[in-house]
């Protein structure tokens, strides 16, 4: 046929490689382009080290088929001539790629290795041998399953070596139990296997990682461990042996490996003087997990069929173990997953039950938080007092991916001047009278964390100089100290002082007022979220009742209405504190409205500001005789039980027990 006529009529044609131990083909479709190359992408994919990874392809057009070079970079030949262009292909074609042939034919029954074809006057045979592929390495014995300890062993086979063989692969057994990583199994199987069998070289070739994904190719694998008796540097064996052996699952014992030939060609193993190999699959329950290579380089101490079966025991024990160490990574994956799950949803629970409430402004507030927790700039919080400045705070933490670092918190106006340096940046030993021991500062103890610094316009302007200066990314020195410590703080800052005014009044510092206004978020208080009410306070009952044991209170729609109608100057802390009380002098399951006491001062300042009086209509009274009235009522309400009067005054029983005996007032008053 000449080669650019064409046919209406086009059989269907196949493309043959490989070797006769392991032909390949595939049935060409014309609507079909077929990639032939390296990479496991192709269609017909070659394990050879010339081809590239995307070397020609085959393809229909209107004319016939055609082959065309993909721009490889060491060609492809058709019947023994280079091609330049895309060249047409008819039946009986030899397509040759480095070493290795592809057929081109139309007869589903022909085979690459029986094939012969002249060209030039030059057959294939002829071909082969001016390549120097003729002394190909003799294949010894192929298996799939290792003889060793199975019962159909002959009598001399068990004597000879079920003792010490089995005896090896008891105690490398043990040893692949303690053991967490492929690297250490492979470590161990080298050990059992180099110097004890005929090899003298080996190497133990795995899956880059455990996971699920199906390996196309040995190219894919990866050395996990190498050991050499006179320390030579690991060649591969041959890519088309490999993957004979990672494709069959087929264990392969050879000799005669210091010819050149097509298993070792560009694999440089012929260097090492390799006498005899054995490739083996690491396999188990139908999943490769990987290959094991050995070499031997002494002729007078050739591999042989013994040390192929022991290598395969060997590998399925080495399968067995690499698969139990996959389950128990999977194992303790997930359990670190469920275990960052479970502290995230701890997390994000103490979040929203802190932060109680959904009303519109708490939705807001949420969402905020929620957009600046991550990063890591500087958070000021502005609010009155009892908002819930600190759990804004805390929900910024644990949102953030400081959340396993330490959460230190300090309120800058409960301490003076002196005592507030030393806490916040710490002290030497004998710094100042009284100090004993070094102790770090908040500062350090937050060191990866977040700090939390509360009422931070409280802070004196000496130490807001060298707040600021921590603040810049400067070190600093403890109280008495002169070593410089570094630390990696987030700050989070609040405060109920108009900043402002404080800038304007030189008392706070301007450059450290722009510091700390990178993000602000201002919390509502309880009179801009009413609606909150209910909510917060069924949550406070529920708490308390839990804490002291009682059964779960709940109020009557008066008693909800009063906490609701209230004015709260206190905010959430004061409606905590008033459902405390509540709880704790209440007998039975309800809170009614009459045990809803609320301050008594509070009210009168909220009365006093709702009726604006005249001076002349404020009566003259001391605060000793308004202290004994109030006194009076608390004992009359609580019918003359102390502990509950003392409770509601908010001071000590013998605190009580002192006035009552200054104003002379009976307990049966």
């Amino acid at each position: 046929m000449d080669r650019f006529s064409t046919s209406k009529t086009d059989p269907t044609f196949y493309l043959i490689w490989g070797d006769q131990n392991n032909e390949q083909r595939h049935e060409l479709h014309p609507d079909q382009i077929v990639n032939i190359g390296r990479a496991p992408t192709n269609r017909v994919v070659l394990q050879d080290d010339v081809c590239s990874r995307n070397h020609c392809e085959v393809f229909h057009s209107s004319t016939g088929w055609h082959i065309r070079d993909r721009d490889s970079r060491n060609g492809t030949s058709l019947n023994g001539e280079p091609i330049k262009t895309d060249t047409a292909l008819i039946d009986g074609d030899l397509i040759r790629i480095g070493s290795s042939y592809l057929l081109f034919t139309s007869d589903p029954d022909c085979s690459l290795a029986k094939s012969d074809h002249s060209y030039d006057g030059e057959t294939e045979t002829e071909l082969r041998i001016s390549d120097g592929l003729t002394d190909l390495p003799k294949i010894l014995h192929r298996q799939k399953q290792s003889t060793l300890g199975k019962e159909d062993q002959s009598e001399h086979t068990v004597r000879q070596r079920a003792g010490l063989e089995l005896s090896r692969l008891y105690q490398m057994a043990m040893k692949m139990g303690n053991v967490q990583t492929a690297h250490e199994l492979s470590e161990i199987v080298l050990d059992g296997l180099v110097g004890i069998t005929g090899a003298d070289i080996g190497a133990v070739l795995t899956r880059p990682t455990f996971d699920s994904v199906k390996l196309g190719s040995a190219a894919e694998l990866v050395n996990s461990a190498y050991r050499s008796i006179e320390n030579q540097e690991y060649r591969p064996v041959s890519s088309s042996l490999t993957e004979q052996v990672f494709q069959s699952a087929e264990a392969i014992l050879a000799s005669e490996l210091d010819h050149p030939s097509e298993l070792t060609q560009r694999d440089s193993v012929d260097e090492l003087q390799a006498q005899s190999l054995i490739v083996a699959p690491i396999h188990h329950e139908g999943r490769i997990f990987g290959l094991i290579h050995l070499y031997s380089t002494n002729p007078e101490n050739s591999l042989d069929a013994n040390d192929l079966d022991y290598t395969l025991a060997v590998a399925d024990q080495l399968a067995v173990a690499i698969q139990n160490l996959r389950q128990r990574q999977e194992l303790e994956d997930g359990l670190i997953k469920v275990q960052n799950e479970n502290l995230q949803l701890k997390h994000q629970l103490a979040i929203e039950t802190e932060l109680v409430g959904d009303s519109s402004v708490m939705k807001e507030l949420k969402s905020k938080i929620a957009l600046i927790a991550p990063s890591d700039a500087i958070v000021l919080i502005r609010g009155e007092s009892g908002a819930g400045k600190e759990l804004v705070a805390r929900a910024i933490h644990y949102n953030s991916s400081r959340n396993e670092q330490p959460f230190v918190c300090m309120n800058c106006a409960a301490l003076s001047e002196s005592l507030l340096e030393s806490e916040l940046f710490g002290h030497e030993k004998g710094a100042f009278t009284g100090a004993t021991d070094q102790k770090p500062g908040k500062f350090e103890q937050a060191d990866q964390g977040t700090l939390f610094l509360d009422e931070v316009g409280e802070m004196s302007l000496s130490i807001q100089a060298k707040f600021l200066r921590v603040l810049e990314g400067h070190p600093f020195e403890r109280v008495g100290g002169s070593e410089s410590i570094q630390v990696d703080v987030r700050l989070v800052a609040a405060t109920n002082r108009n900043l402002e005014e404080a800038v304007r009044e030189k008392k706070f510092r301007e450059d450290l007022y722009f510091r700390l206004q990178v993000l602000e978020i201002i919390v509502p208080t309880l009179k801009d979220r009413r609606d909150d009410i209910p909510m917060l306070a069924n949550f406070f009952a529920e708490r308390f009742a839990d804490k002291t044991g009682r059964p779960v209170k709940k109020f009557t729609s008066l008693a909800m209405e009063r906490l609701s109608q209230h004015h709260w100057p206190g905010n959430v802390r004061e409606l905590q504190n008033a459902v405390e009380r509540a709880v704790v002098l209440s007998t039975g399951n309800v809170i009614d409205h009459d045990q809803i006491q609320l301050s008594g001062l509070r009210e009168a300042e909220i009365q006093t500001e709702q009726t604006s009086p005249s001076v002349s209509e404020i009566p003259a009274i001391s605060m000793e005789r308004l202290e004994q009235e109030h006194i009076l009522r608390i004992l009359k309400m609580t019918e003359g039980n102390k502990s509950k009067a003392s409770q509601i005054l908010g001071i000590e029983r013998s605190t009580l027990d002192r006035k009552l005996k200054k104003y002379g007032i009976k307990k049966s008053v």
